[in-house]
């Protein structure tokens, strides 16, 4: 039984991210990519960090916003674009703010169901959220995608966001 505390699925290990002071903790050596996306119309530079955990899926993502752009539409749009592309049944929302994030309407933590790609059922457990960094605000997105209900697992990830 000791052991099992030190299975490499659960191998936990802070993470940062390019360029800002944002900091998380992975539960597995991450996979890293920076690509151009169109985040509220707008082309930003959008970080990922994710890795396989056992049979969960574990990511998370950030980008700088340009000043003036309204984060709490974007984090909206975010949200709406993950759910419809994983077909998402009845998403069940509850606000979510942590020490150093911005209290906007959109910063939620979504649980729901859908389906991945190959069509296999897939529960999420998913935050998004913003914090100020000097002239801009950056956004921040961490999910867990898993066959089961990824509560505990969503729960460590979400509490090691940092900004």
């Amino acid at each position: 039984m000791a052991l099992m505390g030190c299975t490499p699925d659960l191998n936990w290990r802070q993470t940062g991210f390019e360029g800002t002071n944002f900091k998380t903790e992975l539960p597995c050596k991450p996979d890293r990519t920076t690509r151009q996306v169109p985040l509220g119309g707008l082309p930003v530079d959008l970080q990922v960090a994710g890795c396989e955990s056992g049979s969960a899926m574990v990511a998370v993502m950030t980008a700088a916003l340009p000043p003036g752009t309204d984060a709490n539409a974007v984090l909206q749009g975010w949200q709406q674009a993950t759910l419809a592309n994983m077909v998402a049944q009845e998403p069940r929302r509850q606000a979510w703010v942590r020490s150093g994030m911005l209290p906007l309407p959109e910063a939620q933590r979504v649980n729901a169901q859908g389906l991945r790609a190959d069509g296999q059922t897939v529960n999420v457990q998913a935050v998004w959220s913003a914090f100020v960094e000097g002239d801009h605000v950056r956004l921040v997105h961490a999910a867990v995608y898993d066959r089961k209900a990824p509560t505990e697992l969503a729960d460590t990830l979400f509490e090691s966001l940092k900004p």
